[in-house]
């Protein structure tokens, strides 16, 4: 890799190696694993934190969608709080919303905080794969 790239890489992620920071793995942070602060915005909670605003991706349907959390008691003491993610589609000119598609359960907690906090650590890959499962899905019921 060339050393100016991997410069900009470090820079980019805000773990430069020095003054006792971590040093940034690129490889660890696409696995979500080794995120901390300062590192990109590679998960849900991360990429807020950076934007200030949702992931916003296109499905598999070429729509463009947003992703939100929520989460919702079960009453089942072995997962007494989950969390799904919701999709929201948007019209093509993001003027307004056309529908949306939901993912199954993605974290469980024994409170709403901790249901959401597991939902928060999933990456953008991840979440991406949630919202194109969705979509199929919804396929196979209208079908």
């Amino acid at each position: 890799m060339d050393d100016e790239l991997l410069k900009r890489i470090r820079e980019a992620s805000g773990a430069d190696g020095e003054d006792g920071d971590v040093p940034f793995d690129l490889v660890d942070a696409a696995r979500g694993e080794s995120v901390v602060d300062g590192s990109p915005d590679l998960t849900f909670r991360g990429y807020v934190e950076r934007h200030d605003r949702p992931p916003a991706f296109e499905g598999i349907d070429g729509q463009p969608y947003t992703v939100a959390i929520d989460v919702e008691e079960t009453h089942d003491p072995a997962r007494p709080w989950v969390a799904f993610l919701v999709f929201v589609r948007w019209a093509a000119t993001g003027a307004g919303i056309m529908g949306h598609v939901e993912s199954g359960d993605v974290a469980v907690g024994e409170s709403e905080d901790e249901a959401r906090a597991g939902a928060e650590k999933l990456t953008l890959y991840d979440l991406k794969s949630e919202l194109d499962a969705a979509i199929r899905r919804r396929r196979e019921m209208e079908s």
